[in-house]
């Protein structure tokens, strides 16, 4: 099992960065496909990227090119890059670890993962 926190959320204006964190605990998080999500209140969880235990990485379109998900090796962290953001982009957003592998490790596939960190909050202004 692996526990997970995530950090880094805020309020930033349109077309600002920033870097959400999610430190794994219990387990190295490199043993399982980590994803990023968000919530609107009211609404379904939204995949946004996911990497997988080789690294491989999938987004879906409407974060595609402003986000990246990478793992801090030395610090056993999740991470998501956030460039260019966008008023639509304000939710709540959590990182997950599950046991997908290959292909099915993907943000184009809706899957609940196993272990789910307590969210952070973004809210972009314009």
């Amino acid at each position: 099992h692996v526990q997970l926190v995530e950090s880094g959320g805020g309020a930033v204006q349109a077309g600002g960065s920033l870097r959400l964190s999610c430190a794994g605990t219990g387990t190295t998080i490199r043993a399982y496909c980590m994803s990023w999500s968000r919530q609107l209140p009211g609404q379904e969880r939204e995949a946004l990227a996911t990497i997988d235990t080789e690294g491989t990485v999938t987004y879906v379109d409407s974060v595609k090119g402003r986000f990246t998900i990478s793992i801090d090796n030395a610090k056993d962290t999740l991470t998501l890059q956030m460039n260019s953001l966008k008023p639509e982009d304000t939710a709540m957003y959590y990182c997950g670890a599950d046991t997908r592998y290959g292909t099915y490790c993907s943000a184009n596939i809706q899957y609940e993962p196993e272990f789910r960190g307590q969210g952070t909050q973004v809210t972009v202004s314009t």
